[in-house]
């Protein structure tokens, strides 16, 4: 399941239960692409993406973090029994300061009803990775008020809002707040 390796990684895969998480794999970035294309409301992404932007991030963003010590973002491909279902990691690494955002997207058929577990087990598993791993004190998450499942996910796993940018955004001519969620090592 593993294409590529990630340097700053002295681990690979990680599992929880029928979930895991791998480094991302470049055959997954069409489907990568669909959804974000379909979830645009509550992503910085401001316009869709076409196949050739896709191509050409993978080719010159993604590909290059392998070989890195220090890669800015380090993204995995999640699975449940070995299905691909998502994908996400941490982005906006300070490797100085030892914290890092976290970025999760799920297959936009399967969020209705898998919305809380997938994050969920995602959360664990990034969790290992930044502060066992790779030593991080602090991983964030920022979003857009848009999503109260994302928040319940996130309190129930111990996240704290850190800060509220209130009316920060414009959401379809309304000012919503930006949230930021935080978990401390």
């Amino acid at each position: 399941m593993i294409d590529k390796e990630y340097k700053s990684l002295s681990k690979q895969k990680y599992i929880i239960e029928e979930f895991s998480i791998s480094p991302i794999r470049d055959k997954d970035k069409y489907t990568i692409l669909r959804w974000r294309n379909e979830q645009l409301y509550h992503l910085r992404q401001s316009k869709k993406i076409s196949k050739k932007e896709q191509e050409e991030y993978f080719k010159h963003k993604i590909r290059p973090l392998f070989n890195k010590k220090f890669p800015e973002q380090i993204l995995f491909s999640f699975f449940k029994d070995n299905l691909f279902k998502g994908y996400g990691g941490l982005v906006h690494i300070d490797w100085k300061n030892k914290n890092a955002e976290i970025s999760f997207l799920i297959n936009t058929n399967e969020e209705a009803i898998y919305f809380n577990t997938y994050w969920s087990k995602f959360l664990f598993m990034i969790e290992e990775v930044s502060f066992k791993v790779l030593g991080l004190s602090k991983i964030y998450i920022y979003s857009y008020n848009l999503r109260p499942k994302l928040y319940e996910v996130l309190f129930k796993n111990k996240f704290i809002e850190e800060a509220r940018l209130v009316k920060h955004y414009n959401y379809k001519g309304k000012p919503i707040d930006i949230l930021i969620h935080s978990k401390f090592l």
